[in-house]
């Protein structure tokens, strides 16, 4: 996923989870929505993360040991 790409899944994530909390008729309803979100986040964070450290190493590994 590049960093377009990222950013596009959170603007996604972020307007499905806007109309899930609108739909939400009880308290219960609006936690789950938002643990539902929040794992959706952590998920494509870690994913991203680990794209931008395989990119660092790769950019690491051209660069000569002193």
């Amino acid at each position: 996923m590049a960093e377009a790409g990222y950013t596009r899944a959170v603007t996604a994530s972020h307007r499905k989870f806007q109309t899930a909390l609108k739909r939400a008729k009880t308290r219960q309803a609006v936690m789950n929505v938002y643990w539902k979100h929040k794992k959706e986040h952590e998920r494509m964070l870690a994913k991203h993360l680990k794209e931008e450290m395989t990119l660092v190493i790769r950019v690491k590994s051209k660069i000569p040991h002193r």
